[in-house]
C-alpha cells in the first residue's frame, strides 16, 4: 500500500487519490491552494452570490436553507450565514436517531442562539432499522441512512418551500483527497451526493422484496427530480470554496461565543466534530477501519498535519493509539438493530479490502499500516514547519460520556437556557 509522504492517507482511499513525483497526495496538493488564495476576494464573490438571492427574495421568504446537526460545523456555518452574510435561513435537521444528549443540547443552543426556525425529519424507528439491516448486509454500511438523510431532506425541503439556495459547510471530498480545486467552486448536486457521499448507493437500489423494503419505504431518501429542482432553481454552495477552512479554529471560536459543547471521543483525539452522534466516532468508524485499514483518526491527523499543527510522526502516534480501539457503543447499536454483535461483524468481514487485510490462522491480519511507512526519501522534501499547537478543548459543561450512554436520545427540547438538561450547574 502506498502512503502519502506528508500526510497519512493510503492509496485505497474510497474517494480516490493520486500521487505526484514526490509521492505527495492530491489532497495535500490541493490543500496548498489555501496558502495562496486571496480569501477576501473569494468571500466577496460569495457575498455577491448570496445577495442576488436575498434581493430576489425581498423579505417574503427565507433567504436560504442551512442543513444542521448538534455537532460538526453547524454553528460556524450558521454564524457565517446569519451574522456575517446577514441572511435569514431556515434550518433543516435530519434526525438520524443516533443522537446524544450533548448533540441535543447543542442543537437547542443553535436554534436559540441564532433565533431561527427549524424543520426536522424524524422517521419511524422500525423503518430505519429495516433499512440499516439491509445496507449492513448488502453494502457493509450501518451509516447509509444518516448520510442519505442529511443530504436529501434539505433538498426536498428546498423544493417544498421554494427556497432555491442551500448553504453547506465543507466540501469534504476536496478537503480530504483534493477531488476538486477551490477554484472550481464545486456545488452540491445529485451526482455529487450519490457518487461521493453515498459511495454510489441510490435509494432505489435498496428496494428489496426479501428485506421487505418497498418504493414507499425509501421515499424519504429519494432526491427531487430534475424538473422539480429546475422549477425552484435549487443550488447548493459550499462555504469552504470561499473561506479558508480550518475546522479546529472555527470550532474554538464557536465554543467561545456560543458555548458549543465538546467531548472526548472513542477513536480519535478530536473532541469537536462527532459529539452529536453516538456512532460516528464509534462503531461506524470501526467498520471503516475493518473494511479499509484506516479510520477517522487518519482523517483528523492528516488535517492537522496539513494545517501545520502536527508532525507526521505525531500523527502516526495518534493512529497507533486509536486505530485498534474497539468502541463501547457496539452493544447499543446491536440492541437497536436487533442483531447479535457476531452477526454484524460477520457481515462486515465480507467487505474487507483484501489488498490490506488477510484472513489467516482463524483471524484477520492487517497487512500494512502507515506506521510501517514512517520514513521515505521524500519526507524531508515535503515536510511542513509546525506553526501552532494542536490542543483540543474539552468543555466542562457536562460530566457524561456519550459512549457510556445506554440509549439514544431520539428527541429533545428546541429551546435552551442555562437550566436545561443540567448542562450548566446553578451557583450555590
Amino acid at each position: 500500500m502506498n502512503y502519502c509522504s506528508r500526510c497519512l492517507y493510503p492509496s485505497n482511499h474510497p474517494y480516490g487519490i493520486i500521487f505526484n513525483e514526490n509521492n505527495l497526495c492530491s489532497g495535500c496538493i490541493i490543500h496548498e491552494e489555501k496558502n495562496v488564495i486571496d480569501w477576501k476576494k473569494k468571500f466577496k464573490i460569495l457575498k455577491k452570490l448570496v445577495w442576488e438571492y436575498k434581493k430576489r427574495n425581498s423579505g417574503q421568504n427565507f433567504d436560504c436553507i442551512v442543513p444542521v446537526t448538534g455537532g460538526s460545523d453547524s454553528f460556524f456555518i450558521l454564524h457565517t450565514v446569519k451574522k456575517v452574510l446577514g441572511l435569514n435561513p431556515l434550518l433543516v435537521n435530519y434526525n438520524s436517531h443516533f443522537n446524544t444528549k450533548i448533540g441535543i443540547r447543542n442543537l437547542s443552543r443553535l436554534v436559540t442562539s441564532f433565533d431561527c426556525d427549524m424543520v426536522t425529519s424524524t422517521l419511524s424507528p422500525d423503518l430505519l432499522k429495516k433499512i440499516t439491516r439491509h445496507t449492513l448486509k448488502k453494502y457493509g454500511t450501518m451509516y447509509w441512512q444518516v448520510l442519505s438523510g442529511f443530504t436529501t431532506f434539505p433538498v426536498q425541503t428546498a423544493v417544498k418551500y421554494k427556497i432555491p439556495l442551500i448553504i453547506w459547510g465543507v466540501h469534504g471530498w476536496s478537503e480530504q483527497t483534493g477531488m476538486f480545486s477551490h477554484h472550481d467552486q464545486a456545488e452540491m448536486t445529485q451526482r455529487c451526493r450519490r457518487e461521493h457521499a453515498l459511495l454510489g448507493i441510490k435509494a432505489e437500489d435498496l428496494i428489496d422484496k426479501k428485506s421487505k423494503i418497498s418504493r414507499r419505504d425509501i421515499q424519504p431518501f429519494i432526491y427531487p427530480y430534475d424538473n422539480e429542482l429546475e422549477a425552484v432553481g435549487v443550488r447548493g454552495l459550499y462555504l469552504s470554496n470561499f473561506i479558508r477552512w480550518d475546522s479546529k479554529k472555527q470550532h474554538e471560536k464557536m465554543i467561545k461565543i456560543y458555548h458549543y459543547e465538546t467531548e472526548e471521543q472513542q477513536r480519535t483525539f478530536n473532541t469537536y466534530e462527532d459529539v452529536h452522534c453516538m456512532h460516528s466516532a464509534g462503531i461506524h468508524d470501526y467498520i471503516k477501519f475493518l473494511k479499509l485499514g484506516y479510520s477517522k483518526v487518519h482523517d483528523h491527523a492528516t488535517r492537522e498535519i496539513r494545517l501545520q499543527r502536527m508532525t507526521r510522526s505525531e500523527g502516526i502516534r495518534m493512529v497507533k493509539k486509536y486505530m485498534y480501539k474497539k468502541p463501547k457503543d457496539i452493544n447499543i447499536f446491536s440492541e437497536w438493530i436487533e442483531l447479535p454483535e457476531k452477526k454484524i461483524f460477520d457481515q462486515i468481514n465480507k467487505f474487507r479490502d483484501k489488498k490490506i487485510w488477510r484472513y489467516q490462522n482463524n483471524k484477520w491480519k492487517l497487512l500494512d499500516c502507515v506506521s510501517k511507512h514512517k520514513e521515505n526519501k521524500f519526507n524531508a522534501k515535503v515536510k511542513l514547519r509546525i506553526k501552532e499547537d494542536c490542543k483540543f478543548i474539552q468543555t466542562k459543561l457536562n460530566e457524561e460520556k456519550t459512549f457510556n450512554e445506554k440509549n439514544y436520545t431520539l428527541m429533545g427540547r428546541s429551546y435552551y437556557d442555562k437550566n436545561n438538561y443540567g448542562a450548566v450547574k446553578d451557583k450555590p
